[in-house]
């Protein structure tokens, strides 16, 4: 078994409000420096950066797993990660399908950019990338699921777009695999202040938009960097286990 200290929730110039300095190059050298070794790719509705922050992660002990934070059609926000780029390409034509063609208007929502490994312009992702798929949740969740990844529901308890904000509970139709805590909640709090998150995993992330919001306080105890070994460490099965390192 090995330690890994991961970061599941992260953002690229690809995502709206992401400040510029979100490139791979940077990001890479970030986590490294906070000892993170595990880090999930989460644009927002989008994925054409992945590719870019693995590249750059290359040689650096940093596993960094294809993801994306989706919105759903209740405005939920939902962290979706997988093993492989073919799972996230098949995943992106899914959100492509749901997510209105509605071009983005940088004065209002910022520039989302695509880049290299080396943090240079490629081109503008043109779509409006901030708003809803008209998928539901759980369309969402179990599409996630087909595909073989893993679906946390993001920050839920932020007002804006947090799962608790907007339906009040967790829904009991479809498994999610944790729900995950913003920075502005502690683990001891969360529960107490919402017992309705009782006996789900909890994860916590940075939601990084900036190279200085990075926590890495998740620390999975498994086998290898993969969506299985994940849920397991989440459930703690088979020795594998998952804590917050708060310390």
């Amino acid at each position: 078994m090995k330690t890994y200290r991961a970061e599941l929730h992260s953002h690229t110039v690809l995502s709206p409000c992401a400040e510029v300095e979100m490139i791979p190059p940077l990001i890479v050298q970030t986590v490294i420096e906070k000892g993170i070794t595990l880090l999930a790719v989460t644009d927002h509705n989008a994925s054409a950066n992945v590719i870019a922050v693995q590249q750059a992660a290359r040689e650096s002990g940093l596993s960094v797993l294809p993801g994306m934070e989706l919105q759903t059609r209740e405005e939920v926000h939902l962290l979706c990660l997988f093993d492989t780029l073919e799972q996230l390409e098949a995943w992106q034509a899914v959100v492509d399908e749901h997510l209105p063609a509605v071009e983005n208007d940088i004065e209002h929502f910022g520039e989302q950019f695509v880049v290299d490994a080396e943090g240079d312009f490629i081109r503008r992702e043109l779509r409006l990338l901030l708003t809803s798929t008209n998928l539901s949740l759980e369309e969402a969740i179990g599409a996630v699921h087909a595909i073989g990844g893993l679906a946390i529901p993001a920050h839920i308890d932020r007002k804006a777009n947090g799962l608790l904000a907007i339906l009040g509970f967790v829904p009991t139709q479809v498994t999610v695999d944790g729900l995950e805590l913003s920075r502005h909640i502690s683990i001891d709090v969360a529960p107490l202040r919402y017992p309705q998150i009782r006996g789900y995993p909890l994860v916590q992330d940075g939601d990084a938009h900036r190279l200085n919001e990075f926590l890495g306080v998740n620390e999975f105890v498994i086998e290898s960097p993969t969506i299985t070994e994940l849920k397991m460490a989440l459930r703690h099965e088979n020795g594998r286990t998952h804590r917050l390192h708060l310390a």
